[in-house]
């Protein structure tokens, strides 16, 4: 099971020599399609980082390429797990394919808390921790915690 963050179709400018979606746009579309919806839920974001100048940023990440995706194919970009400490956020998440359900790529980061003042890590407010909390309770029989590999990058 996971939870749902969004849908894209992949476009023509994505498409390389090989007639199927270049690796880098798989690592775009996690980000902007799933880290960014992630992110946006906890009011770590964009607009936190205009705002009060502190966001996310990733430190370490793993990435799977499990079938290739061709121009037009729509994904779905899903949360498989999701986990944090005080400083850090630990997530994996899924590009299925919209239509055939095929996984098409996986990734499973380690993100850092930042101000981005000082550009030093920094420790969560106690109403992230609680939204975070909130979070992990309501979806956590969606989350699937098997071959993850950052487990034990959290200071729990």
């Amino acid at each position: 099971m996971s939870v749902y963050l969004s849908s894209q179709k992949v476009i023509k400018d994505w498409i390389d020599y090989n007639n199927h979606m270049n690796v880098s746009y798989y690592l775009f579309i996690f980000d902007k399609f799933g880290a960014d919806v992630l992110n946006d839920t906890f009011k770590m974001g964009e607009h936190s980082a205009k705002t009060t100048g502190k966001s996310t940023m990733i430190v370490e990440s793993n990435i799977t390429y499990n079938q290739e995706l061709k121009i037009d194919d729509v994904v779905d970009v899903n949360l498989v797990y999701f986990d944090h400490d005080k400083k850090r956020l630990h997530y994996k998440m899924e590009m299925i394919h919209n239509e055939k359900k095929y996984l098409a790529s996986t990734i499973e980061v380690l993100a850092l808390y930042v101000d981005l003042h000082t550009r030093k890590v920094a420790e969560f407010e106690t109403e992230k921790i609680q939204t975070m909390d909130n979070y992990i309770k309501s979806n956590l029989e969606k989350f699937d915690n098997k071959d993850l590999k950052f487990t034990t990058k959290l200071k729990k």
